[in-house]
């Protein structure tokens, strides 16, 4: 078994016998140079030469052409010569007759050629190297041309079938591929299959813990028996949690590798949208049938008991359509439990580790994001989700709690703490229940440290509405707001007071 890193190459190439089967060439070859499969080697330049040594400069892959201007006379320096060349990698070698130079084909190099195993043509005379150039470069073009076309059909078709689930995709990119293909979730668990042997053999095995390593293949290639197998990461799950396989007799070229690419990226999107709806699907069901409790349910979707709410608005010009969907909001955030609300504004529940809230910021979105709570605990939580947004939007930048100085709030007994705020705030939601918006503006006021024009434009109103509405506060709660003793108590009312909803 050989095990390689593949760079997903789908540079064109055409057999070596589409070149001695053009007539207009007129190319003898030498029979007793070819081995098993030679006229089936990939030809992708055909390139002349008439150094002593080309094989510093070539690719592989090549058709060298040469008159044998400098060929050494020695059967030592030929048989160097053309192992050289082997060693390089060329597909074949063409010698040109030529007056006054080579008038016959040197039996040296024809002995060296049969020993090597490189493929020897003979260009008569009559043909010019250019037009072997020529020839070669039409053959890559029609040749590109069909790739491209079989590349546009597969992707189509691929793109139908994926409406279908993980089992019609999967199929129809085993057809395209004459092939047989499985996705590998965790725990090398088939996710879906088509021809796949069950199980995959140890080598195969070994290449996907080589691929899931992480360590920077993004493809790899195996031989086992006389099958090639490639295994390829799906999109966008780039940590690699579910792998493409497929295997084959014949080797996977160019067209086959960015046929391979669009059904991975297929696979990879179906797959996870299918397995996401599954999950909520039944962690939904669980709740409503009252088998499942908040932390089971935290576990089998985010995978872990504790929680962060994750609170959003919008920053300077907002998200653009695109980032408002959820869809998007949610794999920026690497949960599917994702609501977008009027504003616009989102709130989120996702596990301990933290997003990239740069990355959001960037697109339209100030986030802020809460402590980490138990799943059962998270509607206490909102209350301080929406006061670390208020201050993110005063700061212009993301708020984690936690990020800053100790928090004494590990002092205070949570319930009096919240029994203290439900009491001291009761005033002004009771007065909300008549669309006053004054918990509102309060909070977003005191995060502004009681600047009139940002809480305006933050809220959407005139100053002078904000100006009334903090007279209203004042007036139901009975409290000097000049006072900062006041305003550091309505802060942390506002904090521990768990409201209604988000």
């Amino acid at each position: 078994m050989t095990q390689n890193p593949d760079p997903l190459s789908t540079e064109v190439n055409v057999p070596l016998r589409a070149v001695v089967g053009n007539r207009e060439l007129a190319l003898d070859i030498v029979r007793e140079t070819l081995r098993p499969g030679a006229l089936d080697a990939p030809v992708r330049w055909a390139h002349v030469s008439e150094l002593r040594d080309p094989a510093p400069y070539l690719l592989g892959e090549e058709l060298i052409l040469t008159a044998g201007v400098n060929l050494a006379t020695g059967p030592g320096e030929v048989d160097q010569y053309v192992r050289g060349l082997r060693r390089a990698g060329v597909t074949a070698l063409g010698f040109g007759l030529t007056p006054n130079v080579h008038e016959t084909l040197p039996e040296p190099l024809r002995r060296a050629c049969a020993r090597h195993g490189l493929p020897l043509l003979v260009v008569p005379t009559r043909t010019p190297f250019l037009a072997v150039n020529r020839a070669v470069s039409v053959a890559l073009t029609e040749a590109g041309q069909r790739e491209q076309r079989r590349i546009t059909a597969a992707r189509e078709a691929l793109t139908r079938a994926a409406g279908g689930g993980l089992g019609e995709l999967t199929s129809s990119l085993a057809e395209r591929l004459r092939s047989w293909v499985a996705l590998v979730g965790a725990g090398d668990v088939l996710a879906s299959a088509h021809d796949a042997p069950s199980p995959l053999p140890p080598e195969v095995r070994e290449l996907v813990a080589t691929v899931r390593a992480g360590s920077g293949i993004r493809s790899a290639t195996t031989e086992v028996g006389d099958e090639f197998v490639v295994v390829q990461p799906v999109y966008p799950q780039a940590t690699a949690s579910h792998l493409v396989v497929t295997g084959r007799a014949r080797r996977f070229d160019g067209a086959d590798r960015a046929i391979l690419a669009v059904g991975a990226a297929l696979l990879g999107l179906v797959g996870r949208a299918g397995s996401d709806a599954a999950e909520l699907g039944a962690a939904a069901t669980g709740l409503l049938l009252g088998r499942a409790s908040a932390g089971e349910v935290a576990r089998e979707l985010l995978g872990a008991d504790g929680c962060r709410l994750i609170a959003g608005a919008p920053y300077r010009r907002g998200p653009d359509e695109v980032a408002q969907r959820p869809d998007w909001l949610r794999a920026r955030l690497d949960t599917p439990l994702v609501r977008v609300l009027p504003g616009p504004r989102f709130v989120a529940i996702a596990g301990p580790s933290l997003p990239e809230l740069e990355d959001l910021r960037a697109h339209g979105w100030l986030a802020a994001v809460g402590s980490p709570v138990p799943a059962g605990q998270l509607a206490d939580a909102v209350a301080e989700a929406e006061l670390l947004l208020s201050r993110a939007q005063a700061l212009g930048r993301p708020v984690v709690a936690g990020s800053g100085p100790p928090d004494f709030d590990a002092l205070l007994d949570p319930g009096a703490s919240r029994g203290y705020a439900v009491k001291l705030l009761e005033p002004l939601v009771s007065l909300d229940r008549t669309d006053r918006e004054l918990v509102r503006t309060l909070r977003t006021w005191l995060a502004h440290h009681g600047a009139w024009e940002p809480t305006a434009v933050e809220l959407g109103v005139h100053r002078n509405s904000v100006r009334h509405r903090i007279a209203q506060v004042e007036k139901a709660l009975d409290v000097d707001l000049a006072d900062p003793e006041v305003r550091m108590r309505l802060w942390f009312a506002l904090r521990w007071a768990a409201p209604e909803g988000p």
